[in-house]
């Protein structure tokens, strides 16, 4: 089921300028479900704009992936939170919901495929770090993608993307 953005002088419709704010975003949250419990957490991610896909990495057991192996239909968002406008009763804001599967990551190519894109999404000089992963780090690494398979946007009208 699609739900409408209400306040459509809000929406962002054009799919670039999401998948800039993708690109942008320190972190994504997202939200799973197991056995009708919801579950939220934040992620530190890189953004494949070729595949319209997220990575991220964690702990090689726990309860995010405990979510995702019984459930891989996440529900996300990017947000870029600029405050409240003092006086004017507003919030200034521009967002990015998504929806998308989630694949855990078993082969060497695309973890470190998916590690240089969070490093080079996240790191001023990425280079140093991307020379020094090895395939034992990469190894003792979970990871994974959320391929999006929905967006939507939505921003106060001062923000310019």
């Amino acid at each position: 089921m699609r739900y409408h953005v209400r306040r459509t002088d809000k929406e962002i419709t054009d799919e670039a300028v999401m998948k800039k704010m993708l690109k942008s975003a320190k972190y994504v949250t997202i939200a799973m479900s197991l056995d009708d419990r919801p579950y939220l957490v934040s992620l530190s991610h890189g953004y494949d704009e070729d595949r319209n896909s997220i990575y991220f990495h964690c702990a090689r057991e726990g309860k995010k992936l405990d979510y995702m192996r019984s459930n891989s239909t996440v529900w996300g968002q990017a947000l870029l939170d600029l405050g409240y406008s003092e006086g004017a009763c507003t919030h200034i804001f521009a967002s990015v919901h998504f929806q998308g599967k989630v694949t855990l990551l078993e082969g060497l190519d695309e973890k470190r495929r998916a590690m240089e894109c969070m490093m080079r999404h996240l790191d001023g000089d990425p280079e140093p770090m991307i020379s020094r992963l090895t395939s034992d780090r990469l190894n003792g690494t979970a990871m994974g993608r959320i391929d999006i398979e929905y967006m939507s946007g939505k921003k106060s009208d001062e923000v310019t993307l």
